[in-house]
């Protein structure tokens, strides 16, 4: 059965290695492997993400939405030291590597959770901190994971966006040709209204900054 890094308990044999995320304020050494989202290096959207969106609140609960190995969750924790970083995923071997990035960069305000794609917390999630996934989030930052499907990907973000507190904004990062643009009209369908503010090297970033409760 082919392996994805949207597995829970990827497969894939073990091939340990490392990448850097250089950013004009930060930079971090990063563990990765295969069985992982982009073990090669930072994904151009995750970097592009990075270096567009406004700096993250200084405090509050701040949410990575399919952190994989880290990079997102680790930036926001470094410019935000202040606030409660969450990085949730799926993918078991994904997190182990993350928690290992933060110690490893010292970085000690931010948790990893592994959750289903309903949002709930997997059976193998620490009960610690239990209330660390239900929110409110001052800020949600995603290079959400697109292949899963539109069907699931669609739960996703209804589950999470509508975490958001009534203040709070999410910046997603997709490229045009993996649907970035039926994803904004989907996403405005469902009264989580977007606004594109960047566009480089085919990928989008949305703002969204109104996600009602769902009901």
């Amino acid at each position: 059965m082919a392996q994805h890094y949207f597995d829970s308990d990827p497969g894939a044999a073990s091939r340990p290695t490392t990448v850097n995320l250089v950013l004009d304020d930060l930079h971090l050494r990063l563990a990765t492997d295969r069985g992982i989202f982009s073990p090669d290096r930072v994904d151009p959207g995750t970097r592009i993400l990075l270096e567009t969106v406004p700096p993250p609140p200084t405090h509050g609960h701040l949410l990575d939405l399919g952190c994989g190995y880290g990079p997102i969750a680790l930036t926001m924790a470094t410019r935000s030291p202040a606030a409660a970083v969450v990085g949730v995923d799926v993918n078991r071997r994904a997190l182990d590597l993350a928690v290992f990035n933060a110690q490893y960069n010292h970085l000690y305000n931010v948790d990893f959770f592994q959750v289903t794609d309903d949002g709930a917390p997997h059976p193998h999630t620490s009960p610690a901190h239990p209330t660390a996934l239900s929110g409110p989030f001052a800020a949600i930052w995603s290079n959400p994971p697109i292949r899963i499907g539109k069907d699931r990907l669609h739960t996703l973000l209804r589950t999470w966006l509508t975490r958001l507190s009534p203040e709070g904004t999410a910046h997603l990062v997709v490229h045009r040709h993996l649907g970035a643009d039926s994803l904004q009209r989907w996403l405005d369908t469902h009264h989580l209204p977007s606004q594109r503010i960047a566009s480089r090297s085919g990928y989008r970033v949305l703002r969204i900054t109104s996600a009602p409760a769902a009901g």
